[in-house]
């Protein structure tokens, strides 16, 4: 698994020779209304195992929480069950309000 930082996900966002990933994010719906990531998917942590399908193992996935743990778990998970190109948000959704969108609500 990669890891990068919210400023270097805006660079890969804005990149249109780039193939988009799927912003995978992982939060609680509560935590996804209060604030996300333009484009970002929302799919409970704990609905991961029942919707793997719903992905496609062949495609870049970036995983998003708040901080950064659960999505580091979630994409340990989906390499363990054959996503070939999976990367975690350092610092999730409270480091990209921070560094990237100051408008965001945090909490």
């Amino acid at each position: 698994m990669r890891h990068l930082s919210a400023p270097e996900l805006a660079q890969w966002l804005a990149d249109a020779g780039r193939p988009q990933p799927l912003l995978l994010d992982v939060r609680e719906p509560w935590e996804y209304t209060t604030c996300h990531i333009d484009g970002a998917q929302t799919m409970p942590m704990r609905e991961v195992p029942a919707r793997l399908n719903e992905l496609d193992a062949d495609a870049p996935v970036v995983c998003i929480c708040h901080h950064g743990a659960r999505s580091m778990q979630v994409a340990a998970f989906l390499e363990h069950h054959g996503f070939s190109d999976v990367t975690n948000l350092t610092g999730g959704v409270h480091a990209w309000a921070l560094q990237v969108d100051p408008n965001m609500p945090t909490y």
